[in-house]
């Protein structure tokens, strides 16, 4: 058992997991890649960082913080789907290039000055 559920009663370390669950899958909601591992690596190192900590108090605190984190991210991956951008290289394959017939675009790479 981890030190939170130990300290706590089941529904806070069942709070607990269900914030970090909802985190995680809002950080995957931005639009561009950097943000959305950002999003994940933050999370898990917030969490990881605090996974000691066996004050109630202290733990409903984070737990607070987190909301408004959530509620944060909530907003900023609405704001960050209305400036759609291309995908990068990690994202696209080794081309870094949308396949056609599957709903995308086919970009073509520049050649130069024209």
């Amino acid at each position: 058992m981890t030190a939170v559920q130990k300290a706590v009663r089941p529904e806070t370390a069942a709070q607990v997991l269900s914030l970090y669950r909802q985190l995680l899958r809002q950080g995957q909601q931005f639009a561009a890649y950097n943000f959305r591992e950002y999003a994940k690596r933050r999370t898990r190192d917030a969490f990881r960082e605090n996974k000691d900590v066996e004050d109630p108090r202290r733990i409903q605190e984070l737990v607070q913080k987190g909301l408004k984190d959530l509620q944060m991210l909530k907003r900023q991956t609405v704001i960050s789907q209305f400036y759609q951008m291309d995908k990068l290289v990690v994202e696209g394959g080794i081309s870094g290039k949308d396949q056609p017939g599957h709903g995308e675009t086919v970009r073509q790479k520049d050649t130069g000055w024209d």
